[in-house]
């Protein structure tokens, strides 16, 4: 059984997502965020968030899964309260930046519009 954290649609790509993507990061921002961060960011509506994002956590993109290695200080507030989020397919188990959420060394799906971001803890 799993307990489902965060739910959201992807909504708008910008410009330079492929640049981030090809680096190993996904920039995730909630639909307010502010213009001027719409060319590199994945934009989003958020359907579902609750709770806090640990480490073990799974990280859910078009069905494509990543075990979540690491969570920076804020990143969990700047999810839940404002859809950001910093996903960096890096390897690392302590994140080295406060708003980091760090996955393994893999290489990211493409996301589309429509493409659905999910975040849960099995328990």
């Amino acid at each position: 059984m799993s307990e489902l954290l965060y739910q959201t649609t992807v909504t708008a790509i910008g410009e330079l997502v492929p640049s981030f993507v090809a680096e190993g990061m996904l920039v995730f921002f909630g639909e307010n965020a502010p213009e001027e961060l719409h060319s590199f960011c994945v934009l989003h509506k958020v359907e579902h968030a609750s709770g806090e994002l640990l480490a073990g956590d799974l990280v859910l993109i078009d069905g494509h899964e990543f075990e979540v290695l690491a969570v920076g200080p804020v990143a969990s507030e700047n999810l839940m309260q404002l859809g950001h989020l910093n996903l960096k397919a890096n390897g690392l188990s302590v994140a080295e930046l406060p708003g980091d959420v760090c996955i393994a060394q893999v290489v990211l799906p493409e996301v589309v519009i429509g493409s659905t971001l999910t975040i849960k803890r099995n328990a």
